[in-house]
């Protein structure tokens, strides 16, 4: 898998992280760079952890579904990006908001957006994909993605979070798709 392709799937994964700093940030009476620092950390690596348990788990399950992993990651990444679009367009994540830098809060909702990257992971290793360029470009991604989005909740309006999780869903079907119509060699 190229560089750009990891990347298109770092943007995808990072796109509920980003969400949910934007309305952290709307949450954080006065937003400092520490509150900043803290969210993104910790959503990075969060985000770099879940591909490597996916991964993991996928290794071991590899030899029995070689003949079907694309279809198996096509199926997942559209799974988690409908479900991405599904949730933005009915509102079912949203709720009360809670204050992102409370070590229980910001442990819950780094665990909550990293979950699509599990599946990611699985993916990855069904594809053999190189797990250390993969995972670092997905962690160093929703890091910056985090950051940034704890300050421009400060300025963004609610409906922005929705965007940014659709357009994050349509990136995860599209590259599962992709990686579909490579082994099928229908792109070069």
């Amino acid at each position: 898998m190229d560089f750009f392709t990891l990347l298109f799937i770092a943007v995808g994964l990072s796109m509920d992280a980003l969400a949910v700093s934007i309305s952290s940030g709307l949450t954080i009476p006065s937003v400092n760079s520490s509150h900043g620092l803290k969210i993104a950390f910790s959503f990075g690596f969060f985000q770099a952890l879940m591909p490597i348990l996916g991964w993991v788990a996928g290794s071991s399950l590899r030899r029995y579904i070689e003949g079907v992993d694309h279809w198996i990651a096509l199926a997942l990444l559209s799974l988690v990006g409908v479900r991405m679009i599904y949730e933005a367009l009915t509102g079912h994540d949203s709720g009360d908001p809670l204050i992102a830098t409370e070590p229980r809060v910001l442990l819950l909702l780094s665990v909550a957006t990293s979950i699509d990257a599990l599946a990611v992971g699985l993916s990855f290793s069904l594809l053999h994909v190189p797990l250390f360029p993969a995972v670092l470009i997905i962690g160093v991604t929703t890091f910056l993605f985090s950051g940034a989005g704890v300050y421009l909740g400060k300025i963004a309006t609610a409906h922005l979070g929705r965007f940014v999780e659709i357009l994050g869903g349509l990136i995860l079907v599209a590259i599962g798709v992709k990686i579909l119509l490579e082994h099928l060699q229908l792109l070069p």
